[in-house]
């Protein structure tokens, strides 16, 4: 088998992200979610569809709410409340005030989690929580760390423990996402 490197491709024509599809068992509580907690406001959703669902818009993106009022039977977990962590799947919004959204959870209510990732001097403060139905979100000043490619940075693999920084021209989380993605390339199975 020969393998092709995927920059031989033409990028396909793509324009923005349309839409984050989440499964929920109430469309209306995850309704008043998106709407008060994220400011989402509902817009009009196909008639031809025969489930129940709401389509939400803001930010230039959409959520697109699917009514699967037996979800538990798929996931037990979703009725626990499970750790809020960072390192799980999660959708990710850029906001202007990361307090204002602390304070805005806490006068809900809502658990949450914090984190901070600094980059050359660079800070991203990170707040995390769930939905109705568990499914992590994420808002955060991420504007404050500049999107590099990694092509531009001189990528070399390395051996120590994360706890140390590689030598690079690129920072510290360019170079683990680069030497992950190189593992999981190695790890491939044909």
């Amino acid at each position: 088998m020969e393998i092709e490197e995927v920059s031989s491709y033409e990028a396909l024509p793509l324009l923005s992200l349309n839409h984050v599809s989440v499964m929920c068992r109430s469309v209306w509580d995850s309704v008043r979610f998106y709407e008060d907690v994220l400011g989402f406001f509902l817009i009009k959703r196909p008639s031809s569809f025969n489930f129940n669902g709401a389509w939400l818009y803001n930010y230039g993106i959409g959520i697109h709410l699917i009514e699967n009022p037996s979800i538990d039977e798929f996931d037990m977990t979703i009725n626990e409340p499970r750790p809020i962590n960072p390192k799980d799947n999660h959708i990710s919004f850029q906001c202007t005030d990361v307090a204002l959204v602390i304070r805005r959870l806490q006068d809900l209510g809502m658990r949450y989690v914090t984190a901070v990732v600094e980059d050359g001097g660079a800070k991203v403060d990170q707040v995390f929580f769930h939905d109705p139905d568990g499914y992590m979100v994420e808002l955060c000043n991420c504007e404050n760390i500049p999107v590099i490619p990694i092509s531009s940075c001189s990528f070399k693999p390395r051996r120590q423990s994360f706890k140390k920084q590689a030598p690079a021209t690129c920072g510290f989380m360019e170079n683990v996402m680069m030497e992950s993605l190189s593992m999981d390339m190695l790890n491939f199975s044909f």
